[in-house]
């Protein structure tokens, strides 16, 4: 069936296109960024995978890089053959990788910060009451007696050393009011 006419355009030259940065950028989409910037910044790319990681010390493939152990065999010994080891030429890769491996992990766990005002205003104003609690006007989302025990213990769990505080605080605040 043919097109309708008037319906196909022609192809016109793009004047105003930056064929450099175009080509740049379908160069850099071709080949995928490293995500490690210790890699990223030590990469050559005129070399091949294989030669840049051998340089940083790298394996590309674990299991040809830690062989593992095979039965002896005991009626005929084989001679195992060290294969000469690659250069590192760039070593400081693997000393900022391991020195990055050995810093302690970040606590990822965390409460909002709305979470803990919430429970630090019920406990203020209500102490151990859960059912005062429940029927509170700031008890925006209508959290049950239980509900809001639950999200008390999980404040304990997250920050005990700041929960004592707190309790300190109160009990201070009492002793004052007394």
């Amino acid at each position: 069936m043919p097109k309708a006419k008037g319906k196909t355009r022609r192809q016109k030259f793009g004047y105003n296109v930056n064929r450099k940065r175009l080509n740049r950028n379908a160069r850099r989409k071709a080949a995928p960024r490293i995500e490690c910037s210790h890699i990223r910044h030590a990469w050559d790319h005129t070399k091949s995978v294989r030669q840049n990681l051998a340089e940083m010390g790298l394996a590309t493939d674990p299991n040809k890089a830690v062989p593992l152990r095979k039965r002896k065999v005991k009626a005929m010994e084989v001679d195992t053959e060290e294969r000469p080891r690659d250069l590192v030429r760039k070593p400081y890769v693997v000393n900022e990788l391991e020195a990055e491996a050995s810093l302690p992990e970040k606590k990822g766990n965390t409460l909002s910060r709305d979470l803990i005002d919430y429970v630090q205003y019920m406990v203020e104003n209500h102490g151990e009451d859960y059912k005062a609690m429940a029927r509170d006007e700031k008890n925006y989302y209508q959290d049950t007696p239980k509900q809001i025990r639950n999200k008390i213990n999980v404040y304990k769990r997250f920050y005990p050393t700041e929960w004592q505080a707190f309790i300190d605080s109160l009990q201070s605040k009492k002793m004052e009011v007394d």
